[in-house]
């Protein structure tokens, strides 16, 4: 079974079943997360974890927790409020078959269900009360107020703007590069890894996490929407300032590789076998989609 199949059929295993009142919010959920995706954030708490010599049957909740926010947080961004956008992955966004209540609340009960999993009375068992708790406090800080839900904020009281570079990297080191940290540092945390490897892993995290906004960026203006899976030209039609209108595509391009560079020199710290982390963070630097 390759890491992609043990993530979805992990992450499919924890949706509640046999739902008859909550049935349309339970096919809300399933239909945002069963919409494919990469999986990055899940795989690097997997590869994180073997890095420092944990078990994946330990570290998979975790993995799927983050999974979990990541799609309620994508639920939502889609939504009118937000950023408007009628495709997500090739199919209609959440709210365009379920409407905009529903699609509010399956990313609400998402939201719970990550923590629900990540402090279930087996994961605790599994993993130890400590490791849980700590890995608790990382994905609800990072996907808060100072994380991905402030990122959110910069970037709808920034539309319209002249935003700077400087607010434009804060906007996505929460927005984008929160979750992609977390993952990083809870594969850490889930296998006992030393606190000079977990701030390793949080800038290799760091690094990655602006280096695929940046690409986000060039792709929105260089790819189509058949490749995307989504709208592209949408940051122009919003009038938002992004990496590209800043500094343009080349320098962007660079920027990439200088981050990518950066994030596979915090490998080594880690003694084990850090070429898939190498090879994650080299793939996302070409990525087409």
């Amino acid at each position: 079974m390759n890491d992609l199949q043990l993530i979805e059929n992990a992450l499919y295993s924890y949706i509640p079943k046999g739902a008859t009142y909550e049935k349309n919010l339970i096919d809300s959920m399933n239909y945002s997360l069963k919409a494919g995706g990469k999986r990055i954030r899940p795989k690097l708490v997997l590869e994180f974890s073997r890095l420092c010599g944990g078990k994946d049957e330990i570290v998979l909740p975790f993995a799927c927790a983050l999974e979990m926010i990541h799609t309620y947080s994508l639920i939502h961004d889609d939504l009118p409020c937000m950023d408007d956008d009628d495709i997500r992955r090739g199919k209609p966004s959440n709210h365009k078959v379920y409407g905009e209540d529903i699609a509010l609340l399956a990313g609400d009960a998402l939201q719970s269900l990550a923590f629900s999993v990540m402090s279930s009375p087996k994961t605790v068992e599994n993993a130890g009360a400590g490791v849980s708790c700590r890995c608790i406090n990382i994905l609800s800080e990072y996907c808060g107020a100072v994380g991905m839900v402030g990122g959110q904020v910069i970037d709808l009281e920034n539309e319209g703007k002249r935003a700077d570079l400087d607010t434009i990297t804060e906007m996505d080191r929460k927005k984008t590069g929160a979750l992609i940290k977390a993952g990083c540092e809870m594969g850490c945390v889930a296998a006992g890894a030393a606190e000079e490897q977990i701030l390793a892993a949080r800038r290799y995290g760091e690094s990655i996490g602006i280096a695929f906004q940046i690409m986000d960026d060039i792709l929105d203006v260089t790819s189509s929407a058949e490749q995307l899976g989504k709208p592209i030209g949408s940051d122009l039609e919003n009038d938002k300032s992004t990496y590209v209108s800043l500094l343009g595509i080349e320098r962007c391009r660079e920027v990439v590789d200088e981050l990518t560079n950066e994030a596979i020199a915090s490998l080594s710290l880690f003694g084990g076998n850090t070429e898939p982390l190498k090879k994650l963070a080299l793939k996302l630097a070409k990525r087409q989609n």
